[in-house]
C-alpha cells in the first residue's frame, strides 16, 4: 500500500522496491545463508571426505591386493620352476640309477654266462677225457683180440697190448689230421 501512496504522491520510482522489503529479504537470506553454512555445508563436506577416504582406501586396498597378487604369482612361478627343476633332477637321477642297474645286470649276466660257459667247458672236457679213456680201453681190448686172432697168439700181456693200442690210436690220429689238412 505504501507503494500506492507513494505513487499517488508522485515522488517514488515504480521500478524500485520498498526498502523494508529489501531489508526483510536480506535478513531472511542471511539467516538462510547462516543455516546452510553452519549445518548443510559441513554435512556435505563430511560426506565428501568420507567418500574421498573410501575411494582412496579402496584404491589403496586394490593396489595392495594387486601387489600381493603379483607377489603370490611370483612366488608361485618360483615354486613351479623349483618343482620343474626338482622333477628334472629326479628324472636324471632315475635315469642314471636305471642305467647303473642295467649295467649291473649286464655285468652279472656276463659273469654268469662266463661261469656257465666255463662249467660247460670243464664238463665237456671231463666227459671227453672219460670217453677217451673208455674208448681207449674198449679199442685196446678189441685191438688185442683182433691182433691175437690175426697173429694166432694170445696177446694178454698188458704191456704189449698197451703198446699196440697206443700205436693204433696214434696212427688213427695221424690219419684224421692228414684228412683234415687235405680238406
Amino acid at each position: 500500500m505504501s507503494y500506492l501512496m507513494a505513487a499517488e504522491e508522485g515522488h517514488t520510482n515504480p521500478l524500485l522496491p520498498n526498502i523494508w522489503e529489501i531489508a526483510i529479504t536480506a535478513i531472511g537470506f542471511l539467516i538462510l545463508l547462516f543455516i546452510v553454512t553452519k549445518y548443510v555445508v559441513p554435512m556435505f563436506e563430511s560426506i565428501y571426505q568420507d567418500r574421498k577416504e573410501a575411494i582412496e582406501g579402496g584404491l589403496a586396498k586394490a593396489e595392495k591386493a594387486q601387489a600381493e597378487a603379483a607377489a603370490a604369482r611370483a612366488e608361485y612361478n618360483q615354486q613351479l620352476e623349483s618343482a620343474r627343476l626338482e622333477a628334472q633332477k629326479i628324472r636324471e637321477e632315475a635315469r642314471a640309477e636305471g642305467e647303473a642297474i642295467l649295467a649291473d645286470y649286464k655285468q652279472r649276466a656276463t659273469v654268469e654266462a662266463t661261469r656257465i660257459t666255463d662249467n660247460a667247458q670243464k664238463t665237456i672236457e671231463a666227459e671227453r677225457s672219460a670217453a677217451l679213456i673208455s674208448l681207449r680201453s674198449e679199442v685196446g681190448t678189441l685191438a688185442t683180440a683182433l691182433a691175437g686172432k690175426i697173429v694166432g697168439e694170445s696177446l694178454n700181456d698188458d704191456e704189449r697190448s698197451n703198446r699196440v693200442v697206443d700205436r693204433f690210436l696214434a696212427d688213427l690220429e695221424t690219419e684224421q689230421r692228414n684228412a683234415g689238412a687235405t680238406r
